[in-house]
């Protein structure tokens, strides 16, 4: 069965469309109108070998947190239901990503359990024009949604591009790890629960 999700979502703030396949070879795109976003999410797409179509519109006259934010709400819920039941993954996923000084780690669980651990202090908050501390807010919104633990950390990192962009990367990467089939499971549920 494919691992596919369609997620459309329109509010006053934002309108958003985002259509993913977990199995693909990271085929992207992606028009957020906000540039420094469509960069981000290609890299995880293209890393994560997901196949990502969005589409969003939002009230990026005010600023970009709505957009972001609901973003990664969609996202989370495009996982979760591209995943259904979560027959025969792995579950754990986990990258370490380089990008020049930055160092990036990202461990994740499928777990149904909705957790951020967000270790990322850049030097500096502003990549162009866009605020990198809307990064936390965008992984928050995706695990709250995808029912996902995720822990962040930039080991090391001066640049905020280059560090959003190894954070980004370990995440796709990550995620691919932990949502690939592994055949010794013979598609049972990875948990001692029988359910996650």
């Amino acid at each position: 069965m494919p691992r596919k999700a369609s997620i459309e979502r329109k509010t006053k703030e934002t309108q958003i469309v985002i259509a993913l396949s977990l199995d693909g070879a990271g085929q992207t795109d992606i028009d957020t109108g906000i540039p420094f976003m469509d960069h981000m999410l290609e890299l995880m797409g293209v890393h994560g070998l997901f196949d990502i179509q969005i589409s969003a519109q939002g009230d990026t006259d005010i600023d970009d947190h709505h957009t972001v934010e609901d973003i990664g709400i969609c996202l989370g819920k495009a996982i979760k239901k591209a995943l259904g039941a979560k027959e025969g993954i792995r579950r754990y996923g986990h990258a370490f990503v380089p990008m020049d000084e930055a160092l990036a780690r990202v461990v994740l669980d499928l777990s149904n359990r909705p957790y951020l651990a967000y270790r990322v202090l850049p030097k500096e908050n502003m990549t162009g024009n866009f605020n990198v501390e809307l990064v936390k807010e965008f992984f928050r919104a995706l695990v709250n949604e995808a029912g996902m633990t995720l822990h962040i950390e930039l080991i090391s990192g001066d640049d905020p591009h280059h560090a959003a962009e190894s954070i980004f990367k370990a995440f796709g990467k990550a995620l691919d790890d932990a949502t690939r089939l592994e055949n010794r499971r013979q598609g049972a549920i990875p948990s001692t629960k029988g359910i996650l």
